[in-house]
C-alpha cells in the first residue's frame, strides 16, 4: 500500500482552496453578466455549475450508500440531506482532511504490518477519501470547468471587450483543470504497485490539447452556433456509443452505470481517457488525429469563407495559439507515453493487453472504485 505523505496533504488543501474559490468566481462572474443584461451568459454559467454539482452529488451519495451499507440508517439519511443541499463534497473534504492529517503527521506507517494495523489503516482511509474526491473533481472539470473556459474564451473572441472578472474566470478554469489533472494522476500512480511519481508531461499534454480543442470549438462557434452545437452533440454520441461498446462496470446499478457512461461521453468530447482493460495506442491515435483534422479544417474554413478575418490580429493570435498548443500537446503526449506512462513500469507479463496505466488485476493494489474508473 502506498503512503499518504505531507505533500499529498498539501495538494489536498490546495485543491480544496481552488474548489471553493472557483465556486465564488463562478457566482461573481454570473452576477456581473446579469447586472450588465447578459442574461444568457449568466444562465449558462449557472447551468454548468448546477449540472456539475447535481451529478457530483448523485455519485457521491451513491458511493456513501455503497460504503456504509448495513450501517446506521440515520447517519445515511443525514448524509442524503447534506447532498440534497449540494454540500456532499464538503463532507468528503472533511473526512479527507481528518484522515490525511492523521496519516501524514501523526501516524508512522509500518511496512511489515498488515492493513489492520492502525497506522496502515489510517493511511488507507486517507488515500481512499482523497481518491473519491479526485474522481468527483474529474466530473466537475469536464462538466463545468472546461465548458466554462470555452464560454469565456468565446465571449472574449465574439465581443472583443474584456473585463477583469472574465480573466479571473479563465485563470480559475485553468487552475481548476490543472489541479484536477495533477490530483487524478497522483491517485492513479498510487494505485500502481511500484511507482507513484507524478510527471508534468501528463499535465502539459492534457492542458495543451484541451486548450487547442477549446479554441477550435470557439472559432467554429463564431462562424455558426448551430454548427458548433451539432458538432458537440455528434461527438458526444460517438463517445457515448464507444463507452456502451466497452461494457463498463463502474457502478453497481444499471441506472447509475448509464449515467456514468453519459458523463464519460461528455468527458470524451474534450479529452481522451481509457475506460476499459485494453491498450489504447490505436484509440488515442484515432482520437487526436480526428481532433487535428477538425482543427485544421476549421482554420481552412476561415481562410476560404472568411478571408477578411485573417487580417485581424485577434484571429492571427488565436490561430497561432491553436496550432502551437495542438503541436506541443501531441509532442508531450508522445513523450509521456514513450517514457513516463505507468505501463512502462509494469512487468512484461502483467502489461500485456491490460488497462492503460494499470497492471494486471492480480498484480495491482486493490483500490475499490478507482480500478473501474477512467484510466490513462
Amino acid at each position: 500500500m502506498k503512503k499518504f505523505t505531507k505533500q499529498n496533504f498539501f495538494f489536498l488543501v490546495g485543491g480544496m482552496i481552488i474548489y471553493v474559490v472557483d465556486i465564488g468566481v463562478d457566482f461573481w462572474v454570473a452576477s456581473r453578466y446579469f447586472c450588465q443584461g447578459q442574461y444568457s451568459w449568466s444562465i449558462l454559467i449557472l447551468c454548468f455549475r448546477g449540472l456539475s454539482s447535481l451529478i457530483s452529488q448523485i455519485f457521491s451519495y451513491e458511493w456513501f450508500k455503497n460504503d456504509w451499507e448495513g450501517t446506521d440508517t440515520r447517519k445515511l439519511k443525514l448524509v442524503f440531506l447534506v447532498h440534497l443541499f449540494q454540500c456532499g463534497i464538503f463532507i468528503r473534504y472533511w473526512f479527507a482532511l481528518k484522515y490525511g492529517c492523521q496519516a501524514a503527521f501523526k501516524h508512522t506507517r509500518s511496512r511489515d504490518a498488515s492493513e489492520a494495523d492502525p497506522s496502515n489503516f489510517t493511511q488507507k482511509q486517507a488515500i481512499d477519501a482523497v481518491t473519491d474526491i479526485n474522481m468527483l473533481r474529474v466530473f466537475k472539470t469536464f462538466l463545468e470547468t472546461t465548458p466554462q473556459l470555452f464560454l469565456q474564451i468565446y465571449i472574449l473572441m465574439e465581443h472583443g471587450k474584456t473585463h477583469f472578472y472574465q480573466y479571473a474566470a479563465i485563470i480559475m478554469s485553468f487552475c481548476g483543470i490543472s489541479s484536477s489533472m495533477v490530483d487524478y494522476q497522483i491517485s492513479l500512480r498510487k494505485s500502481l504497485p511500484d511507482k507513484d511519481e507524478f510527471h508534468f508531461m501528463y499535465l502539459f499534454y492534457k492542458l495543451l490539447t484541451i486548450t487547442s480543442w477549446i479554441l477550435s470549438i470557439s472559432l467554429i462557434t463564431l462562424l455558426s452556433v448551430r454548427i458548433s452545437v451539432i458538432l458537440l452533440i455528434f461527438l458526444w454520441i460517438c463517445g457515448f456509443t464507444w463507452t456502451l461498446k466497452q461494457h463498463t462496470t463502474f457502478c453497481k446499478s444499471k441506472k447509475m452505470e448509464y449515467l456514468y457512461r453519459t458523463v464519460v461521453g461528455i468527458i470524451l468530447i474534450f479529452s481522451f481517457f481509457n475506460i476499459k482493460e485494453r491498450r489504447t495506442k490505436v484509440c488515442i491515435s484515432i482520437y487526436y488525429a480526428t481532433h487535428t483534422v477538425v482543427t485544421l479544417g476549421i482554420l481552412f474554413v476561415y481562410m476560404f469563407w472568411k478571408p477578411s478575418i485573417i487580417e485581424e490580429i485577434c484571429f492571427k493570435i488565436v490561430g497561432i495559439l491553436t496550432i502551437s498548443s495542438l503541436l506541443l500537446g501531441i509532442i508531450f503526449l508522445v513523450v509521456y507515453y514513450s517514457h513516463f506512462h505507468p505501463t512502462i513500469y509494469c512487468r512484461p507479463q502483467a502489461c500485456s493487453d491490460e488497462v492503460d496505466g494499470m497492471a494486471g488485476q492480480k498484480d495491482r493494489v486493490k483500490t475499490g472504485r478507482f480500478q473501474n474508473f477512467l484510466m490513462q
